[in-house]
């Protein structure tokens, strides 16, 4: 790009850049001047990053951090500046920005209302590095003594324009032991112009005696509202059309950090498209649409096992992040929860909305607490495993499968109800022939068991003795990387038969898929060769399912031990 060098020449670099990104609509440009010939001006166009050519220049400017901004702000104009401060909180809140402002605030000839005017020559030497009053400083990789020394020696000399000398020392908990021994003493009495800011995301690494001799801010997580307000000023001054629903989307996954939802936003805006959209959003990051996280939802709650495998193949084939999923699912089953508390929906489509709504009736709060943790579990296991497919499979699976743990306890108390007002229930019990129970009303009076026997099946004569070891066989199985049998074999009971069989005992019916994993002669071999290392005993592995009769004397057990008559009648 080339200019008349009488148009130009008049203009510093950071007021050409401004006019020609205004004029030619690159804003994210940098603009350099070199001179080339004797009556042109060569600009040089270098890319600068969103979140660095947007980050806040006065303390007005930063979101989210209100308290702190004033705090500092008031001290600027009362001149009662400390000589360190700390800055703590998470990547992308604003630490950084918040100590360059300070750096200019403290040295600015002209400061406004406590925040730099970013005019005089002190804040523009300051904001294009020429002035070395002001050093930065990464403790990363610049974290060793002779590092610290070299600031303790140049503390001494006074600054060369401006009025302090500050250091920014950014990712302070990186330093060594003997570092932090070294500024320790600095830090604590330094000379009248020196000024200390401190920036770290870990404040826990950082030594007692540094923390009590700082100032300490802790910057918080972002606000949601704030991080969308933040980027529709952003995309309207770049001129970039976004939707609603889509800064919201990015305003959530950002997670509190205004660095990243500019990055993210970066990325979309790069893709070319006229409208920013959460269909592109979810595309780029790979997060699968809302639709089909309600069809596996709407899967796991009605324990269809076919359209969980079914959704699963398309999530997989697909590629998407499985951790965003899961993300994403949590935060769709949070939704839920917070409609049927509060009765509000945000961000969702009408058509998206009322499904969600019909879902959240199929379940109870409790119901919907207990998959946001079992999602949580799971995301947990899949970061540590290397076969994270396999065991993402198998999570979503066994949600499917699982009976509901307040079933049995509702139908109790449902049938307790019932018995108090003198009705008779009768049930079928799966038995050789059929069988009904007979409950007779029970008075208000204490009722005592006197009499009663419990009645059960018939079941085997040979002798069972529980075992205490199973817990550490499965850690065995897990800590040798057997993930599938492991998986298969969660939530089960093993007790020793006739002291030569280990009969392991499942709580629900056993998949198909489970059966080709723990039928395999290798993976039978593997659980006998384990029990033997741990329980030092040669014991043939057989499984058995509790089945619907056991259930069922289950269901007798429970109600004869609350007391209440029960006549088996044979038909």
């Amino acid at each position: 790009m080339y200019g008349g060098h009488d148009s130009i020449r008049n203009y510093e670099p950071r007021q050409i850049r401004k006019k020609a990104a205004i004029n030619s609509g690159l804003c994210g440009y940098m603009f350099s001047i070199e001179r080339s010939y004797p009556y042109f001006e060569v600009i040089k166009v270098q890319y600068t990053s969103l979140y660095r050519e947007f980050r806040p220049l006065t303390f007005d400017e930063m979101v989210g951090q209100d308290a702190i901004t004033t705090t500092l702000k008031n001290q600027i104009m009362s001149g009662r500046v400390g000589h360190a401060y700390l800055f703590n909180g998470g990547r992308g809140t604003g630490k950084t920005s918040a100590a360059k402002i300070l750096a200019r605030a403290v040295n600015c000839l002209h400061t406004k209302n406590g925040n730099p005017c970013n005019e005089c020559e002190i804040c523009r030497g300051i904001m294009d590095g020429s002035l070395t009053d002001v050093v930065e400083m990464d403790a990363a990789s610049n974290n060793s003594v002779e590092d610290i020394r070299s600031i303790r020696d140049a503390v001494n000399f006074l600054p060369t324009v401006a009025k302090y000398r500050v250091y920014i020392i950014d990712e302070v908990h990186m330093l060594s032991t003997g570092a932090f021994n070294a500024l320790l003493k600095t830090l604590e009495e330094p000379p009248e112009h020196v000024k200390f800011i401190l920036a770290t995301t870990e404040p826990q690494k950082l030594p007692a005696t540094i923390l009590s001799r700082c100032q300490r801010y802790d910057f918080k997580k972002i606000g949601v509202e704030n991080i969308t307000k933040r980027l529709k000023i952003i995309t309207d001054q770049i001129g970039v059309k976004i939707e609603d629903e889509a800064l919201q989307l990015i305003g959530n996954i950002s997670d509190g950090a205004m660095r990243d939802s500019i990055s993210l936003l970066e990325r979309c805006i790069q893709d070319g498209e006229e409208t920013i959209t959460a269909t592109k959003i979810r595309e780029i990051i790979g997060i699968p649409k809302i639709e089909s996280i309600l069809f596996l939802l709407e899967s796991i709650i009605e324990y269809n096992v076919e359209n969980a495998i079914k959704i699963e193949k398309t999530i997989l084939e697909e590629g998407k992040d499985l951790s965003y999923f899961i993300w994403e699912t949590i935060k769709c089953l949070n939704d839920m929860l917070l409609w049927k508390v509060c009765g509000e929906l945000q961000v969702y489509s009408q058509e998206n909305e009322d499904k969600m709504k019909v879902l959240a009736g199929k379940m109870s709060k409790e119901r919907i607490l207990k998959m946001m943790d079992d999602f949580s579990k799971l995301d947990n296991d899949i970061k540590w495993s290397t076969q994270k497919t396999i065991l993402f499979q198998t999570g979503i699976l066994r949600m499917c499968i699982q009976e509901d743990d307040s079933s049995l306890e509702a139908r109790v108390e449902k049938l307790e109800q019932k018995v108090e007002k003198g009705v008779i229930a009768t049930q079928k019990m799966n038995t050789k022939s059929d069988v009904k129970i007979a409950v007779e009303p029970v008075s208000n009076k204490k009722v005592q068991n006197t009499g009663i026997s419990k009645i059960v099946a018939p079941t085997s004569k040979a002798n069972t003795v529980s075992t205490q070891y199973w817990g550490k066989v499965l850690d065995q199985i897990k800590t040798k990387g057997k993930i599938m049998i492991y998986t298969n074999l969660l939530n089960t009971k093993a007790v020793e038969k006739n002291n030569d069989t280990l009969e392991i005992e499942f709580a629900n019916h056993m998949t198909s898929f489970g059966k080709t994993v723990l039928n395999n002669r290798e993976n039978i071999d593997f659980i006998a060769k384990t029990v033997e290392a741990v329980a030092g005993k040669n014991l043939k592995i057989q499984y058995k399912e509790k089945g619907k009769t056991e259930e069922n004397n289950d269901n007798l057990d429970h109600l004869n031990s609350l007391g209440i008559p029960i006549h088996i009648i044979e038909e």
